[in-house]
């Protein structure tokens, strides 16, 4: 169980690392208001009344960009005190959610059963066949 919650969890931070430094643009073709289009990476397609020859065009193109991470040499020093004891914290508290009991409780140690004066399915001739 350790092992597979480890494996996720560093999958989890492999891709937020590849997130993060990838620059991601993503470009919108709109035409009379309402959108035609939208690419991640490259340019929209547009939907072909750009070219007719009109005094006014109906269609825009928006394109917003979010610039990725280029510099990740974040040391441990650079965070807080009060930053560094909530990693600590939320960190000991997750291991501590996820351990499992390795064998089930067992509610009747304590109990012992009534002493059996009769066998009641002898007496009374009753068997279950």
């Amino acid at each position: 169980m350790k092992q597979f919650f480890h494996q996720i969890l560093s999958s989890l931070m492999a891709i937020l690392v590849l997130a993060s430094t990838v620059s991601w643009t993503v470009d919108k073709h709109i035409c009379m208001g309402r959108v035609m289009d939208i690419s991640l990476f490259s340019h929209a397609d547009d939907c072909g009344m750009s070219s007719m020859d009109m005094e006014k065009s109906c269609c825009n193109d928006e394109t917003f960009t979010v610039k990725g991470q280029h510099d990740l040499k974040i040391s441990f020093n650079d965070i807080s005190l009060e930053q560094q004891l909530f990693i600590v914290s939320f960190v000991q508290t997750c291991f501590h959610l996820i351990e499992v009991d390795s064998e089930e409780p067992n509610n009747f140690n304590d109990y012992n059963p009534p002493p059996l004066i009769r066998d009641i399915q002898i007496l009374d001739q009753t068997f279950l066949i």
